[in-house]
């Protein structure tokens, strides 16, 4: 299945002009609240309500999201760029400074993201140097309606701004 002619860099680029969400995958263990940033998520099914999302196989973060068996993903706002940040710095803990609560998972959300998605681990599916995880949800849920989604795009950070009719 693979294609040498598909140079990895030139896919990225390539791919990197669709533009993604920036979403905020987090989960509870024994040691506490955790989470990853995650850009591939996305809605499968509406009966059963299915969503999924894409974390690299390597990811230690991954392996402890499915110790739990759950987790929740948190849509981030346009204003939440420094929190999304925050979780690349392995010297903080990023959840001693900001606000959440408990899903009906156990997983946290986040005070002020633009939606959430509480999920059961469902299915598990192998995919090149990813995985492809299917959540059964749970509970849904918005926290915030006045800041638009925070997107990346070409490298970029950013958000939405619809478009009006002349």
């Amino acid at each position: 299945m693979e294609n040498p002619n598909i140079d990895g860099a030139e896919f990225r680029k390539i791919l990197g002009n669709y533009p993604t969400g920036v979403t905020l995958v987090s989960a509870k263990d024994e040691k506490g609240p955790f989470a990853m940033v995650i850009g591939s998520f996305g809605s499968v099914s509406l009966d059963p309500a299915l969503v999924q999302f894409m974390p690299a196989k390597g990811s230690k973060t991954w392996e402890r999201i499915a110790a739990t068996g759950n987790y929740c993903v948190n849509v981030l706002n346009e204003k939440q760029l420094p929190l999304s940040n925050s979780f690349f710095d392995k010297e903080k803990d990023p959840f001693n400074a900001i606000e959440w609560r408990e899903g009906t998972t156990g997983s946290p959300i986040i005070k002020d993201c633009v939606a959430w998605v509480d999920c059961v681990i469902g299915d598990i599916h192998d995919a090149g140097d990813h995985y492809i995880v299917i959540g059964e949800v749970q509970e849904i849920g918005c926290e915030n309606q006045t800041d638009g989604p925070l997107l990346f795009l070409g490298g970029s950070y950013g958000s939405f701004t619809e478009l009006t009719e002349s």
